[in-house]
């Protein structure tokens, strides 16, 4: 986890409206959710920025992160995407979250 997505993830869970309209958890019990995720990942200090000129400029610091932190797989549902990158790790998967929970049986 990075600084840049962290703070994406807080801006998305502390969001009102439509967004969270249908579901069940209100915005407290969300920041307990990102908190709880936010205890079993590792910060990563991206210390270059590669650029990896993805199709969405905003993308970019999330491969930088892959990047900085040598991940072995980045998952997304963004797969077009993020395969387009012009430069990502060696061996890196790129999958959906469906086809990571199949694979790690997490």
């Amino acid at each position: 986890m990075g600084d840049k997505l962290w703070f994406e993830y807080l801006d998305l869970v502390s969001r009102a409206g439509r967004l969270w309209a249908d579901g069940a958890d209100d915005r407290a019990e969300r920041l307990r959710w990102l908190d709880d995720f936010a205890a079993v990942c590792q910060y990563v200090r991206v210390t270059r920025l590669w650029r990896p000129n993805l199709v969405d400029e905003g993308d970019n610091h999330v491969m930088e992160l892959c990047i900085a932190g040598n991940a072995a797989a980045l998952v997304t549902f963004d797969l077009a995407d993020f395969k387009a990158a012009t430069f990502a790790p060696p061996g890196m998967e790129i999958l959906p979250p469906g086809d990571f929970l199949t694979r790690y049986a997490l």
